[in-house]
């Protein structure tokens, strides 16, 4: 099946690309949770390669954490305690074979994504 999975993270409030944010990805099977891959966005607030490449892409359920609360830590947005956004998961689902780019929108207190393009 050809198809696969990009994001891009972009950080609203620093009006910049989210350089050095940890993502995963996970396919869920019912009530089974199964990571597949770990990524970590580069300067351009993208990944390397895709996070779910045309070998391993097949239609289902799938879940993308990023890590925004370790990625606010280290550019130094003053903390509260519990931060106000941690970890951000987004689950959805994958119907056809395409291109499939799932951006990112993040500030401390929101986020924002959609199927890109």
């Amino acid at each position: 099946m050809s198809g696969y999975l990009t994001t891009h993270v972009l950080d609203t409030a620093r009006g910049r690309p989210a350089e050095g944010l940890r993502i995963e990805l996970f396919r869920i099977e019912g009530e089974t949770r199964t990571h597949l891959k770990t990524l970590v966005t580069n300067a351009d607030g993208r990944t390397d390669e895709p996070i779910l490449p045309e070998a391993s892409f097949a239609t289902g359920i799938y879940e993308l954490v990023f890590h925004a609360g370790a990625y606010l830590d280290k550019v130094g947005v003053a903390p509260e305690t519990p931060r106000f956004l941690g970890d951000i998961p987004l689950r959805f689902g994958i119907s056809e074979a395409s291109h499939y780019h799932v951006p990112l929108l993040l500030s401390p207190f929101g986020y924002s994504t959609y199927r890109g393009s």
